[in-house]
């Protein structure tokens, strides 16, 4: 009996340690095709916040977080919401290669957030398979946002947020609630923008927890039965008090009284014992009550303060808002509602989640729906929130994803693991992710750092060797403004849009209103063609003026007579206005 007994502890031992093996070997190809996979998915070619990024951390390590913008000609008052990515990132540049550093830097990124994503999947799946499978497809979804900007870092920290509250319901270590502790700090320092997104990231799993809660307090029953018995409180003092005649009547209410009360418990046992029963297999739906929800709010509660630790004030509290009041989200394509038919891999996914609800017996749990609900609202209303839909959402698609496949073939994904650890396995499944690699990055292999028919590369070169460029003042596009000031010249406008409105670079009033210059206004007005052109560079003191050459403002400067073309390339033209510099 002894011997039977130990060798079926050896057999549990041998299986359980074959299932660490094999765990560690999926992890380890894992992680080299995620790495793979995310280097390829990387561009080469810089957007244009890249080049302010490395300007503005440049300014911070000469002139500190002073509260003034050194780069346009309009001696405007800056805060520097992303100071502490600006700076990293100037670091990088000035000693660490360049252009080539920051590509570097974004690989490593992008690899360290498809590998973020991976385990985050495999703690909420316990399926490393899927997990794996699912990382790669939001990656992929991803490319477009995957850039030097610091909304990849804080999309890594985002994650890590979501690994670390599942982590601390499950455990309660303390570890993980310093960690959602400190990730909030980063954030108010690396992008403040984001930062109230932070506190959004709780509210799924809070909102469930007070579902459940009201559902518990079965309020209406404990209403109704308050009600009885003070129905039962007053007929007994009724009865001391009335005369003899009603007396009958009073017992005859307070009898019906006592029975109601009786056939409510009852009925409210069965009902409870119901609900038990149907909680353990419900229909769709999957509402939990997890005590350390309790915790969580007070570290959220703590978090709401680390917005103060940051030398930028209250930036973190009140950016978002600003943005919204201002008109710059009706002007920027980042900011603009989605349209699910022009992004037709969202809709796709989307449909898909329905489609699993529908006709499948899968159910979903409620924090998860607050989740999927929430950030496709979010989605819908601004373009730039899909990023936070396909990390957040394919959470939520990969484990439906996990629990149909389960349920119905729990050794599949097992015996696939196993064959993808094996000699054979690990080759095919390598070339697979290479082919995909390929793929994905042979269009941008040959691509420059740096877009000569974006960017005035040229054009700059020639302003620098031509002009006096520190005392000119040139109007500029919003797309290019970033470079030309990478470049030390002096803008009129670049894609920092919030230094641009009135309600960052002005005051606020008794009647509410910013009494800030609205340059960005003025640029959309002149750039569009809405307003005449030679007004507003007379208000602003113009005395050059670059632009594409295939604009609308171009067409009108070529034939005005008070404008003298000095420069011009395949892709930008610039002109000297003759009165701005009488």
């Amino acid at each position: 009996m002894e011997n039977k007994k130990m060798t079926i502890k050896k057999e549990k031992k041998k299986s359980t340690d074959n299932k660490k093996v094999l765990n560690i070997a999926f992890n380890i190809l894992s992680i080299f095709c995620i790495a793979v996979f995310c280097f390829a998915l990387t561009p080469k070619t810089f957007q244009n916040d890249t080049f302010y990024t490395i300007k503005m951390g440049q300014d911070i390590r000469n002139y500190g977080i002073d509260g003034i913008d050194h780069e346009s000609f309009h001696n405007l008052p800056y805060e520097y919401p992303h100071w502490l990515y600006d700076v990293a990132i100037s670091l990088i540049y000035d000693f660490l290669g360049g252009f080539t550093g920051l590509y570097i830097s974004t690989v490593i990124l992008s690899i360290i957030l498809g590998i973020v994503l991976y385990f985050t999947l495999k703690k909420i799946t316990k399926n490393s398979l899927i997990s794996f499978v699912i990382a790669l497809g939001q990656m992929f979804l991803m490319k477009d946002y995957i850039a030097a900007r610091a909304q990849l870092v804080t999309f890594i920290l985002f994650v890590l947020t979501v690994l670390f509250i599942e982590k601390f319901l499950e455990s309660g270590k303390k570890r993980y609630a310093f960690g959602l502790i400190l990730i909030p700090i980063l954030i108010a320092n690396i992008h403040s923008a984001v930062f109230p997104f932070y506190f959004v990231l709780y509210l799924p799993y809070i909102g469930e927890y007070v579902v459940r809660l009201i559902l518990d307090a079965h309020i209406s029953h404990k209403i109704y039965k308050t009600y009885l018995n003070m129905m039962v409180k007053t007929t007994n003092a009724k009865l001391k008090k009335v005369n003899k005649e009603l007396v009958p009547k009073y017992q005859a209410k307070l009898v019906k009284y006592n029975k109601t009360l009786e056939e409510i418990d009852k009925k409210f046992e069965i009902y409870c014992a119901k609900q038990i029963e149907r909680r353990k297999r419900p229909y769709k739906l999957k509402i939990e009550k997890i005590d350390r929800v309790k915790w969580l709010i007070l570290i959220m509660v703590i978090c709401l303060f680390t917005g103060l630790l940051t030398p930028i004030g209250d930036m973190p509290y009140t950016y978002t808002l600003k943005i919204m009041q201002g008109n710059t989200t009706a002007s920027i394509s980042e900011h603009l509602p989605l349209t699910l038919i022009e992004n037709k891999s969202i809709l796709i996914c989307l449909a898909t989640i329905l489609a699993l609800l529908i006709f499948t017996d899968t159910k979903i749990r409620l924090r998860d729906l607050f989740f999927v609900g929430g950030l496709t609202y979010l989605a819908l209303t601004s373009r730039r929130q899909v990023s936070m839909l396909v990390l957040f959402g394919g959470l939520v698609f990969a484990r439906i994803i996990t629990e149909l496949i389960t349920k119905h073939d729990k050794k599949g994904t097992g015996e696939v693991m196993t064959f993808m650890t094996t000699t054979i396995g690990e080759i095919l499944t390598i070339l697979f992710v290479f082919s995909i690699s390929y793929y994905v990055y042979a269009p941008i292999v040959g691509s420059q750092y740096i877009s000569e028919s974006s960017y005035p590369v040229e054009a700059c070169k020639w302003i620098k060797e031509n002009l006096d460029y520190k005392n000119i003042r040139m109007f500029n596009d919003y797309n290019y403004g970033s470079y030309m000031l990478y470049q030390d010249i002096p803008v009129f406008i670049d894609s920092r849009c919030d230094l641009y409105t009135p309600e960052f670079n002005g005051e606020k009033g008794e009647d509410g209103k910013y009494d800030g210059q609205d340059i960005f206004s003025d640029y959309m007005n002149v750039s569009s063609i809405s307003s005449y052109y030679e007004t507003k560079f007379e208000e602003y003191n113009i005395t050059h003026v670059i632009t594409k050459a295939n604009s609308k403002l171009n067409m009108l400067l070529s034939k005005d007579y008070n404008y003298k073309e000095l420069y011009s390339d395949d892709y930008f033209k610039i002109y000297e206005r003759e009165s701005g510099n009488e």
